[in-house]
């Protein structure tokens, strides 16, 4: 079975019923209304935008873009890139690119010119698919791409260099194409964050996907009186092997443009969501609302929401200790997983696990994982190493990598995922930090996420990033980059005293107040932050602060 299979069971199951609507808070749209309608309607008659389609309404879009795609010669192992917002065309887009045989290729939102061309090379990509944000982007490379590929545009008006998504798909087809599918054939390619320069181009197959599903269901029980609110980009494992539960439930989603508290409740409410996924800044956000008295509880329906789980970072316990004072009722998960293994889930905490929040969790379902040193040999509990995870989520390899492939993926089938952790007493893994984030003083092992986690404890800190700095005598020292909360005053002196309480070797050596960068899935960019303040910059940042 592959999810282009689960697609076509919930057409003809559950056809009429709605499974994706998309809403947009920050833009309006006027809609024509009788007088009687207007009656009932608040005093101003400007909805925010919002589109939904069904599951027969999905799997038809999805059907006319593959016959689309076979008309113009895509066949199986061909590539098709995706470079579009969340929007309610991306999930058929995505489909009908698998239902060809053909390999799904999302790229990032925030890549610039050069990286889009860099992707679309690399994955050796013969379309591109992109949407009205990105027509500047991709004018500037249109000339040099498509000599070897096509470009369709999603929106309009179509700019001159691209042709016509809309008006392609309506002259095509809506019955499926009748391409065999199995679990073992290539499915999509995803690219890693790029932390240390250009993504590389993870391969995955469909035994990959339809795992996903599994793992994610199994997770978090998804049922078809489910509503899952999907916040994060759809290009990111993250979002969309979070949103293959519904897939998998047949219940509907909703995809909300925006990340202000005050969208998100608002959409829960109205949308009657029961399941949340939040990425840590996000979470912050709504507490800092609440806590502000700029958000009240009782102006929202609620009482649904059974269901808030976050990954894509390690998760402050503060925060969910914060957040279960508001939401007592609130069951809550994180999960740990990486593009590399099809994202979240094969570490989990697992719903009944609340009093281990802190850690990762323990083996997600279908998966092994074990903790080793620098050969590779397993440590003991309570020692920290590598972690190592094996399963059907393994990515087959780097796309035309094959050195890359080699460093991180075991003849047997492991992936060596370059996060460092521990497992305690107990069989649970904590996640200590990113191997290449491991900060080496005077010879001593500095773990940056133990003194960020202590750090957010400070009142008046928003957020935090600890890295390491150039240092003549030790080699490396600590220093902390705080955000503060809107309003809040803090100094350097209150931070050092604030963290006596820590051991010696732990402290920042040094206190910056500045904005934290963080990925479009909430992971703090620690390359960028090392560029701006190792070095001379450092001085100038310690000048403005």
């Amino acid at each position: 079975m592959t999810i282009v299979d689960v697609l076509e069971q919930n057409s003809r199951s559950y056809g009429d019923e709605i499974c994706l609507v998309e809403i947009n808070p920050e833009v309006k749209e006027v809609r024509r209304v009788t007088w009687k309608e207007y009656e009932l309607m608040e005093p101003n008659p400007l909805t925010h935008y919002r589109r939904e389609i069904s599951w027969r309404v999905f799997d038809e879009k999805a059907n006319r873009f593959a016959n689309l795609l076979i008309q113009r010669g895509i066949k199986k192992g061909d590539k098709v890139a995706i470079l579009l917002m969340n929007c309610l065309e991306w999930l058929p887009i995505y489909f009908g690119i698998l239902k060809t045989g053909a390999l799904a290729v999302p790229l990032n939102f925030r890549y610039a010119s050069d990286e889009i061309e860099y992707c679309v090379n690399l994955a050796e990509a013969d379309i591109l698919v992109f949407g009205p944000e990105f027509i500047g982007r991709v004018e500037e490379i249109a000339d040099s791409i498509s000599k070897n590929r096509l470009l369709f545009f999603v929106g309009e008006p179509c700019p001159s260099f691209a042709e016509d998504y809309n008006t392609l798909t309506s002259n095509c087809s809506s019955v499926a194409p009748k391409i065999a599918l199995t679990e073992e054939d290539d499915a999509a390619i995803y690219f890693s964050s790029g932390t240390t320069g250009f993504p590389k181009a993870i391969l995955h197959n469909h035994e990959s996907l339809i795992h996903s599903c599994r793992v994610e269901q199994n997770h978090h029980g998804q049922t078809r009186e489910d509503v899952f609110l999907c916040i994060p980009p759809l290009y990111h494992t993250g979002a969309k092997m979070h949103w293959f539960g519904s897939l998998l439930s047949g219940s509907k989603a909703i995809l909300l443009k925006g990340t202000k508290p005050e969208y998100i409740l608002d959409t829960v409410s109205k949308e009657k969501c029961t399941i949340v996924w939040l990425l840590v800044p996000w979470a912050q956000d709504i507490l800092e609302a609440l806590d502000s008295g700029k958000l009240k509880l009782e102006d929202y329906e609620l009482s649904q929401w059974r269901l808030m789980h976050i990954g894509a970072q390690p998760v402050p316990p503060s925060l969910i200790k914060h957040w279960c004072s508001y939401f007592p009722d609130h069951q809550y998960d994180t999960n740990y997983g990486l593009s590399e293994s099809i994202g979240p889930g094969c570490v989990h905490l697992g719903v009944e696990n609340i009093h281990k929040v802190g850690a990762i969790g323990k083996p997600g379902f279908g998966w092994k994982v074990k903790i080793v040193d620098e050969d590779r040999e397993e440590v003991k509990p309570g020692d920290v190493g590598e972690l190592a995870v094996k399963g059907p989520g393994v990515m087959t390899c780097y796309y035309n990598d094959e050195q890359a492939t080699a460093e991180v993926l075991s003849p047997d089938g492991w992936l060596y995922t370059g996060d460092m952790a521990m497992e305690d007493e107990d069989g649970f893994i904590f996640l200590v930090d990113r191997k290449k984030d491991v900060i080496i003083s005077g010879g001593e092992n500095i773990y940056p996420v133990q003194i960020e986690d202590f750090i957010r404890n400070h009142k008046a800190v928003h957020d935090v990033a600890v890295i390491g700095i150039p240092d003549k005598r030790l080699g490396e020292t600590t220093l902390a980059v705080i955000e503060l909360k809107p309003e809040a005053e803090c100094t350097e002196e209150e931070i050092m005293n604030f963290c006596l309480k820590l051991p010696r070797y732990k402290r920042p050596h040094k206190v910056i107040f500045a904005d934290i960068p963080r990925n479009p899935t909430g992971k703090i960019e620690k390359p960028k932050l090392r560029e701006i303040y190792c070095g001379a910059r450092l001085v100038e940042a310690q000048i403005r602060s």
